[in-house]
């Protein structure tokens, strides 16, 4: 089978999904679905395919998303040289095409439900899948050493909980949700933001940045959050153009997802 015949489903369609999707539709695998929930809160939002659920599309580095709800739709969006994203939380889609691949990149850290007979070839990202069990494929996702490595068996490290540095900072650069409650945004992605500025409030709780640097991601405006919810990150870097870009950890995940779909599937 041609790459360019092939029928890529992906479960989710936030940062990592999304670069997974840049990197396959990059290499002419244009025929892709994005499955999503029906309020996604993608914390780097300009790089995140998901938005087009919120304004209807949505481009990455130069690839356009469009919202689609139908089979006729989606077919109508590949026929543009777009990506389709669906509402489709229970991935009932998944029943109506006849997918080649399917790619669980929802990072939920557990299998919310894939399963291997979902088509011939399931890949699933980081934590909570079994190679060979549950998925065909698992991605190392977790910074280091293994980043991106294929596994035809067992499972990826286990999540650590703590996110990987950048400019020497760990935790101090995520935004966290101080409360529950409703999340209003008092800052814009790319904005340049000093230690102690108020970056949102949460209720009628603050969200103070803790570092220097540019704020590389923040969820929406009105998102109703939960405690302990990343609501953004910080860069300390301060480079604008990040916000816009596909990460290094990102843009190398998508790699492996593209060479495991090409250890099945090649036009020899």
């Amino acid at each position: 089978m041609k790459l360019s015949e092939l029928i890529v489903a992906i479960k989710g369609a936030g940062e990592m999904a999304s670069a997974v999707a840049w990197r396959i539709y990059m290499s002419n695998i244009r025929q892709i679905l994005m499955l999503e929930t029906a309020s996604p809160q993608a914390v780097r939002r300009e790089v995140s395919f998901c938005e087009a659920v919120y304004d209807g599309r949505k481009t990455v580095e130069g690839v356009e998303a469009c919202k689609a709800d139908s089979d006729t739709t989606i077919r109508e969006a590949w026929t543009q040289g777009k990506i389709a994203v669906v509402v489709d939380p229970e991935w009932k889609m998944l029943d109506r095409l006849q997918s080649n691949v399917v790619i669980d990149a929802i990072l939920a850290k557990k299998n919310l439900g894939t399963r291997m007979s979902e088509a011939p070839l399931v890949i699933g990202l980081g934590p909570g899948f079994v190679a060979g069990q549950d998925v065909h494929l698992v991605i190392e996702t977790n910074r280091g050493h293994n980043l991106g490595r294929i596994m035809s068996s067992g499972v990826a490290e286990p999540n650590t909980g703590i996110p990987g540095p950048i400019g020497g900072y760990t935790e101090e650069r995520i935004l966290r949700a101080p409360c529950d409650g409703e999340f209003k945004a008092r800052c814009s992605i790319g904005n340049l933001v000093k230690k102690g500025d108020l970056i949102g409030t949460v209720a009628a709780d603050a969200v103070p940045a803790k570092i220097d640097g540019v704020l590389r991601g923040l969820i929406r405006s009105s998102s109703r959050v939960r405690q302990g919810l990343k609501l953004g990150d910080i860069d300390p870097r301060g480079n604008v153009d990040y916000c816009h870009t596909i990460s290094d950890k990102a843009r190398a995940i998508g790699g492996s997802v593209l060479e495991a779909i090409l250890r099945v599937y090649n036009q020899a």
